[in-house]
């Protein structure tokens, strides 16, 4: 297995990335708890419990941006868009997997696919959302450039 190059840190922002000189939308993080103002109760236990996976994943940044909360380990593997009601999310998958759960597919490179899906309550966040994340999780780390 290849090592993959140390992160580059923006100057900048701070915000680390796989590539030295990534594009991004260079500006200081947000508030998480911003993110779940006047929203249900239910959206924010949703994603408590996600976060909660994903730290028996394995070492990740969870990023408050303006419009989305992300999950960065070398690259971005997963976001989340709280809404009144709802939790909208992604995570992007080095494979297109089917599940009647995902609102969208949406294929970026042969080993970049996006898998949209929309949760209504922690109880969503099961054993399928547990292995979506592990398998994005190691997009994220860039396992799957390691092969």
């Amino acid at each position: 297995m290849s090592e993959l190059p140390e992160l580059w840190r923006c100057p900048q922002c701070g915000r680390t990335f796989a590539n030295r000189n990534q594009s991004h939308t260079c500006r200081v993080l947000g508030d998480l708890d911003a993110h779940f103002t006047g929203k249900d109760p239910a959206v924010r236990e949703t994603f408590d419990r996600i976060v909660r996976i994903g730290a028996g994943l394995g070492p990740f940044e969870v990023l408050p941006e303006k419009s989305r909360i992300a999950f960065h380990a070398r690259m971005s593997f997963a976001a989340f868009m709280p809404r009144l009601h709802w939790l909208d999310g992604h995570v992007v998958l080095a494979e297109r997997l089917e599940s009647p759960r995902f609102t969208k597919v949406e294929v970026y490179s042969p080993h970049n696919i996006l898998h949209a899906f929309r949760l209504h309550s922690p109880t969503e966040v099961d054993s399928e959302f547990a292995d979506w994340l592990t398998r994005a999780y190691a997009v994220g780390r860039q396992q799957h450039l390691r092969r």
